[in-house]
């Protein structure tokens, strides 16, 4: 596989903090990334960054071969973006919003009209194309802003906490959707605070704190590292204490040596157990 993101010693100051530090990180051609991290470890600047809304204090990315730094609006065309705030105008119907941002990449009247109607077909839409964006629900408007950010058929896919805000439900129809354009063969790069999207979703994460890359791998490669068992026990304090093990067995003998008044949970572990032992936090939004 080819990269189609390549990033090398990037790094981002702001008044002397450097809020990326010396990032190195390539994406697969095809590939659905994704990239975690805690409160200000730098993921959104490391994004802005990615789609050239923020320039580099020192490094090299490289979009689709393309140096981003050097040549922002050819880069513009290799990717699409999904923001986490709602960027539709509200003003317009969902087929409107579609036909300003093809016009907006000057699509020609023809392929404008055959490519609302196809992306409105792939993100079951079509119904509602006359629909007023405050018509519509939360999750309609997320997959009318994935029409959207297909409509110039980038080569790449940045999703900035696309389920934000959604209910169990309708997070899940947009899953269905994020997996059928990375079947469809289209890159995605996918920022979330939801652990159980990434795991659900990502053929790898990322993880970055402080700035700096912590951890990269697959899902169930990174839960190997730390135990595929984990066994919760409520302290004196009413503090949980996570410990990990191998498989059930070295769990249950564990177990079976501690008092019998413990109180303990024995569990399956998951990205998140990864994530909070190897950052200390829990995920929030930048």
């Amino acid at each position: 596989m080819s990269k189609i993101i390549e990033i090398s010693g990037l790094s981002k100051e702001y008044s002397g903090r450097k809020v990326v530090d010396g990032l190195d990180l390539e994406v697969e051609r095809g590939e659905l990334f994704g990239f975690l991290g805690p409160n200000g470890a730098g993921k959104t600047t490391t994004i802005r960054i990615l789609t050239t809304l923020t320039k580099p204090s020192s490094g090299q990315v490289l979009i689709n071969s393309t140096d981003v730094a050097k040549d922002p609006e050819r880069v513009k065309s290799d990717f699409g973006i999904v923001q986490q705030h709602l960027s539709l105008n509200r003003d317009l119907t969902i087929a409107e919003n579609l036909e300003l941002h093809a016009r907006l990449h000057h699509l020609s009247p023809r392929d404008r009209r055959e490519r609302i109607s196809e992306l409105l077909d792939y993100v079951e839409l079509s119904d509602y194309a006359d629909y007023l964006v405050d018509d519509v629900s939360g999750g309609m408007k997320r997959r009318a802003m994935i029409a959207r950010a297909l409509i110039h058929r980038p080569k790449l896919l940045f999703l900035d906490e696309p389920t934000v805000g959604l209910d169990a439900q309708t997070r899940r129809r947009v899953w269905d959707l994020i997996r059928k354009m990375s079947s469809d063969g289209a890159t995605v790069f996918l920022t979330t605070h939801y652990i159980e999207e990434a795991e659900a979703l990502c053929r790898r994460v990322g993880i970055i704190h402080h700035g700096k890359l912590i951890v990269l791998g697959e899902p169930l490669d990174l839960r190997r590292k730390l135990g595929m068992i984990a066994v919760e026990m409520q302290t004196n304090g009413n503090a949980t204490k996570y410990i990990y093990f191998p498989g059930r067995a070295e769990a249950s003998e564990f177990i079976r040596g501690l008092p019998g008044t413990q109180r303990v949970v024995m569990r399956e572990s998951n990205l998140e157990d990864v994530f909070i032992e190897l950052t200390g936090q829990k995920v929030l939004g930048d």
